[in-house]
Formats: C-alpha cells, structure tokens, sequence
C-alpha cells in the first residue's frame, strides 16, 4: 500500500515552482485486539521486516509502529527484548487511516 498515494497536494498558492506538499498524514489509533499477535524481538528485527513477513506488505511496517506507541517512532528498528504487538485486524486499520486522510 503506497500510504501517501491519497494525502491531498496542498493549494497550488503555497507551491513552490517544481516543489509540490503534501498535507501531513495523520494515524489512527489502533485498538486492542484479542486476535493481537505479540513477538520478542531479536537483533536483526525491522518494521518493514516484521510486516512483510505477518501482513506480506512491507509497506505496512507503519502500522506496527503507531500500534507501539512506547517505541520512539523514527526508526525502523525495535529493540531486540521488546514484546511488540503485531495487529491483525488490518483492513479495519487501514479503513481508519484512509478515511483520517481523504477527508
């Protein structure tokens, strides 16, 4: 999924010759799921790695991030030790992003 593919280009007024913005994505909360699945990690862990592997999308390595709050968001590695919460309720996720940002 190319997340930016629906965030609106911002009013031409502000648009530099050559430059185009986008408006700023906005997340959803995930909820808590029972269907929630929880991994240790390991060194060598990534996001993209992790979602390509439980959602055969690396480009959904984002979700795993905001559904990890407690991990400072930025980087694409979680510390190896950390029980991560992978959500498996993905259509109802991405749902909620695309209607946060095609409104």
């Amino acid at each position: 999924m190319k997340r930016y593919t629906n965030i609106k280009i911002q009013n031409d007024s502000i648009v530099k010759e050559g430059v185009r913005f986008r408006s700023t994505t906005k997340y959803p909360t995930i909820p808590l799921s029972v269907n929630d699945i929880y991994v240790i990690t390991q060194s060598g862990d990534r996001y993209d790695l992790l979602a390509n592997r439980y959602y055969n999308d690396k480009s959904l390595w984002w979700v795993i991030a905001c559904a990890n709050p407690s991990i400072i968001f930025g980087t694409l590695i979680p510390p190896p030790g950390f029980q991560l919460r992978i959500p498996i309720k993905i259509s109802s996720i991405l749902d909620s992003y695309n209607k946060l940002n095609n409104g």
